[in-house]
């Protein structure tokens, strides 16, 4: 499929799995529903006809950061779809933090992990879906991703993610090393396998509901595109 870009000049707002079955459930663990909804009516009709032509989940990928679970839960909410944040799905099935996980069984294993509740979460009705910064990595979950949904990466530069990483000291990638050189070396790592994504949505440096409108128009090009003859 077409890699688009968007956000450069776009300033308006606009299992075994670990633990078997679940289903793609709207996530309000930040309390903030009611807000997300009422925000929703802004976007009005045009959404819900968009997310009327989705025949795939929408799957947000990028690193750290880059504002995938609240871009995510807006996003969902102005499609009228469920929200589902892989990370939190994870923490579900394995009864502990992703941070306690890595620390226990390590990377390897809880890519394996991933990968299944990714594969399970893939398999509900269309929604959006948030994941980890790694889980596009592993080359079966982005051929799982390719196979069965639309993924957009949001792509944010370093400084952003410093500046966004800095509220939280959960991130087990992070822990005892330096920040910044730590995100430079995944930027490098992981961007050229971020860029087979679907589509490629810069992440504003402002509201979040800019870069939601920036992922509905990337969208909504994307199936214009696809659906010419």
């Amino acid at each position: 499929m077409l890699v688009l870009k968007y956000g450069q000049n776009t300033s308006q707002p606009g299992e075994d799995a670990l633990i078997p079955g679940g289903s793609a459930q709207p996530s309000d663990d930040d309390g903030a529903s009611t807000r997300l909804h009422a925000r929703a009516k802004t976007a009005g009709a045009p959404a819900h006809a968009l997310a009327q032509r989705l025949n795939k989940t929408i799957v947000l990928v990028g690193l750290m950061g880059a504002g995938k679970s609240c871009v995510g839960k807006r996003l969902a909410a102005c499609l009228g779809l469920p929200f589902v944040d892989a990370d939190r799905e994870i923490e579900a099935a394995a009864g502990c933090s992703i941070s306690d996980y890595f620390a226990v069984h390590g990377e390897t294993t809880f890519r394996d992990g991933e990968r299944r509740v990714i594969q399970r979460l893939l398999g509900n009705p269309v929604h959006v879906l948030a994941t980890g910064g790694g889980a596009f990595m592993d080359p079966s979950t982005r051929a799982l991703v390719k196979d069965k949904a639309v993924s957009v990466w949001l792509k944010a530069d370093l400084d952003q993610l410093l500046k966004r990483i800095g509220r939280r000291n959960d991130r087990p990638l992070l822990q005892n090393v330096d920040p910044r050189a730590k995100l430079a070396e995944l930027i490098e790592l992981r961007y050229p396998v971020y860029a087979d994504a679907d589509l490629t949505v810069e992440s504003a440096d402002g509201p979040p509901d800019v870069t939601v409108q920036r992922v509905l128009r990337a969208i909504e090009t994307d199936l214009s595109r696809t659906a010419k003859p």
